[in-house]
């Protein structure tokens, strides 16, 4: 009767992932939300994580009995809107629709209360509205007659003459009251992110020479005249460049600098430097956090996000008196101008808008001034977790704090020893902060299966510094997989798991972490690697943002291989004993498939337990949700093959 006892708990299984994929696809997400300057309106952009479609809602802050609304175009269904903002008197909101239909987004225009209008004829991909100062103009990244959405998404496929044509991302400018648009900035650079200036004469922008998802690692500061679109280089940075700002006199400029390993993920330090041109000036040098995005509240006061330890806050720096107030304080990630933005204030910073969530609280959307803030949203009330409690973990490594989030099973019974599955971030330049997940289930899952789930911050991780951000900088796997096997112990110490059933996983750097560590240790009776990286030195040849790699390691691997082998796995391939899962996209331009081959390959030949899964034409970033739960499904059976007593 083995088999039917079998037979029931594969077909439990089942309801169960399928009830947690349609749980999680019917959230109701929130992107690029903004607050108008007068701190009275907010707007967003709604969606759930399975439709892909997104509608702007807007409300009035105002009114404290005001409900959030969407936005008329004349399209109820199949919307897909993006970058709402206000135009600097609060009385319009412009935002990208592709309402007219088919799939190309337009520019619309609505009153603060009211339908909206489509107000351009554009081609091509578009992205990140910005009014001028004076309300008369929209300035905006456009790749006329081109694709674009970073290196994440498919790579097209690598046939005929290899790097022949580039299409660069500019800033165009729409004129509001005539519909006149014209491109701006020089067709030889790719633009990243840009800010008017306060006269509207110029914009200073993150660029570098096309093409774009690979040289956003060695952007330079430019000032681009409107009128001209003359580019002048203002600033070339030690490392990464990020979110450039104007000061309202326009005297000076604010960005991020840091250690970065992807576009829209940004973590480091608060810069300035004039407008004309200068020495820049760390203005928050030693901070025990990573700053990601930064703004002008007065022309001597900077509001900034950063990732804090595991979580992410907002402070005030005051730069006469170097002194920093904390405005906010989350554990879920207040990311702002990123890939995800899910916190906004009005110009004074009196009023805020975020998006409040954790692992077992559903995203919700919160507004007000300070200390009055209130839920605006109330769309996904109707759902509770289904997986288990998440605590904070503080450890010691090599003499340096480590934090991460242990996530418990959906339930603990006394006397017993759970498994537990360590999931390591991408980037490495990331933090993993309390969310939701409702765009990456398996932990979930794994939790709900009676899993704990550690996810450590180690060292290459935003939260703690910069010089943390830095620690594994030429030393791929060593002190960071050193504070991942720590964190291990601590969870061992604080939680009822059996440290004989212990499994890795994670994506990307996640991916790559995975393959190392089952070259290292043997502690580990499961691994899943996705989207890993094999052998950094024929990596280096393969992927299409090689960029990203020499503040890293430190010079080419032309220059300098041995940085290179001593952090490959593939050169340690012989000390596997772990069955290891291997999936990967077919098209990832980011960690091409052929490292997932090599490593398979290896294992194979080594007579390891293995498998190979290549999911047809998807990228880093998995665009299918049956792939996505496919993923889910196959990491949840490998474990419990391996895993399951």
């Amino acid at each position: 009767m083995k088999w039917a006892a079998a037979l029931i708990a594969a077909c439990a299984f089942a309801q169960d992932t399928a009830e947690l994929t349609r749980q999680l696809g019917a959230t109701v997400v929130y992107r690029d939300l903004t607050v108008s300057a007068d701190g009275t309106h907010a707007a967003w952009a709604r969606g759930t994580a399975a439709a892909g479609e997104a509608t702007v809602y807007r409300v009035s802050l105002a009114n404290r009995g005001a409900k959030p609304e969407p936005v008329p175009t004349g399209r109820d269904s199949y919307r897909r809107d993006a970058s709402p903002a206000w135009s600097p008197d609060g009385k319009q909101l412009a935002f990208l629709s592709n309402s007219d239909g088919g799939d190309q987004l337009q520019i619309w225009i609505a009153p603060a209360a009211g339908p909206a209008k489509s107000r351009s004829n554009l081609v091509g991909y578009v992205d990140r509205l910005r009014w001028s100062p004076d309300g008369k103009q929209i300035a905006f990244l456009y790749i006329e007659g081109g694709s674009g959405g970073g290196p994440l998404l498919a790579a097209a496929a690598q046939t005929g003459v290899i790097g022949g044509e580039v299409h660069n991302q500019r800033i165009a400018v729409l004129d509001v009251a005539s519909g006149d648009l014209r491109t701006v900035s020089p067709p030889e650079l790719h633009v990243y992110d840009f800010d008017w200036s306060p006269d509207a004469k110029r914009f200073v922008a993150a660029a570098a020479p096309g093409p774009g998802d690979n040289n956003w690692w060695i952007a330079r500061l430019h000032l681009i005249n409107v009128s001209t679109g003359q580019a002048k280089e203002l600033y070339k940075p030690a490392l990464q460049v990020a979110i450039p700002r104007w000061s309202p006199d326009g005297s000076a400029i604010a960005f991020i600098e840091g250690l970065m390993s992807d576009e829209g993920f940004h973590g480091g330090d608060v810069y300035t430097i004039p407008a004309d041109g200068g020495r820049p000036t760390n203005r928050t040098p030693g901070r025990k956090t990573s700053p990601g995005s930064v703004r002008w509240l007065t022309s001597s006061t900077l509001l900034f996000t950063e990732w804090v330890a595991g979580g992410s806050g907002v402070s005030k720096l005051d730069l006469g008196a170097g002194v920093t107030e904390v405005l906010l304080h989350s554990n879920s990630g207040l990311h702002s101008d990123g890939i995800l933005p899910s916190f906004a204030a009005s110009a004074d910073a009196s009023t805020f808008a975020f998006v409040d969530e954790s692992f077992t609280k559903p995203p919700e959307v919160w507004a007000g001034p300070r200390g009055y803030l209130r839920q605006l949203t109330h769309d996904n009330s109707g759902l509770t977790p289904s997986w288990g409690a998440a605590t904070n973990l503080e450890w010691t490594s090599d003499g340096a704090a480590v934090q991460g989030w242990l996530l418990a099973p959906r339930a603990i019974e006394p006397g017993r020893r759970y498994p537990m599955v360590v999931l390591v971030h991408g980037g490495p330049s990331n933090s993993t902060v309390q969310s939701w997940m409702s765009d990456f289930s398996l932990p979930l899952a794994l939790s709900a299966h009676g899993y704990y789930v550690l996810f450590p911050n180690p060292r290459g991780s935003y939260g703690q510094g910069e010089a943390f951000t830095k620690g594994n900088v030429k030393d791929f796997g060593g002190g960071d997989l050193r504070d991942i096997l720590a964190g291990v112990d601590a969870a061992l110490a604080n939680a009822p798991i059996d440290p004989a059933r212990l499994g890795v996983t994670g994506w990307s750097y996640g991916g790559y972490m995975t393959m190392w560590t089952v070259t290292q240790t043997q502690r580990f009776r499961a691994a899943v690697a996705g989207a890993g990286i094999a052998n950094w030195q024929s990596y280096y040849g393969e992927n299409l943002i090689d960029q990203w790699m020499i503040p890293f390691f430190g010079a080419s691997v032309y220059d300098n291989p041995a940085v290179y082998a001593k952090s490959s796995p593939i050169n340690f391939i012989k000390a596997v004993k772990t069955p290891t899962l291997i999936l990967v996209g077919e098209r990832d331009a980011e960690c091409p498939s052929p490292q997932s081959f090599e490593f398979w390959h290896a294992l194979k030949t080594l007579n390891v337990p293995t498998q190979l899964v290549v999911f047809p034409g998807e990228g880093h970033w998995f665009s299918k949700a049956e792939h996505r739960t496919e993923v889910q499904d196959r990491a949840l059976a490998w474990f419990d093959k391996y895993l399951a007593r």
